[in-house]
């Protein structure tokens, strides 16, 4: 396969590698880097495959990628904020986590999360109410404030972060 046969491999399958990738580790960047890390073991590998059979392999090679990362020393040790992983099941004799009908959030309380969002600092402000109460897309927000995706999502990541805090807060002083 040539390099060029195999950048239009890329440019075909690089969106389902990804997406594999972020559904198991619900990391941007260590998607990204974990998308890198399949096409070059591909590229390496690539004449164990047939071609009718690209897309399921590249696949798999993601899918085990990220296995391998979430399964690594490295991974269980290091975990940045807000990495809680998958849900867990509440251990014997502690309480279910609540349910969605105990999850609804009264008008107040809406009404105090909006304001919280509008009382977030640039540049987390006009993401936040763009995101959270106007319901944009990230997409959306990054053609709109002329940032790139990654930058917005990092804002929003960051901005919800500030926003949980301020929540926790909240719950400790009532």
């Amino acid at each position: 396969m040539t390099n060029a046969q195999f950048a239009t491999l890329v440019e075909q399958y690089q969106r389902l590698v990804y997406t594999v990738c972020y559904q198991l580790v619900q990391d941007h960047q260590l998607a990204e880097d974990l998308t890198q890390d399949t096409f070059v073991s591909a590229f390496t590998h690539m004449d164990s495959c047939p071609p009718e059979h690209y897309k399921p392999w590249l696949a798999r090679i993601a899918a085990n990628k990220a296995r391998d990362h979430l399964k690594s020393a490295w991974a269980r040790r290091v975990s940045a904020p807000g990495d809680e992983g998958f849900p867990q099941s509440p251990p014997p004799g502690t309480a279910a986590p609540p349910g969605p009908e105990d999850l609804a959030v009264t008008e107040d309380e809406a009404a105090a999360i909006r304001q919280m969002v509008r009382s977030l600092r640039e540049p987390y402000l006009q993401v936040s109410v763009m995101y959270f109460l106007e319901e944009r897309s990230v997409e959306e927000i990054s053609r709109a404030l002329r940032r790139p995706p990654k930058t917005v999502h990092t804002q929003l990541f960051r901005a919800k972060k500030m926003l949980q805090q301020q929540i926790r807060e909240r719950s400790e002083r009532q």
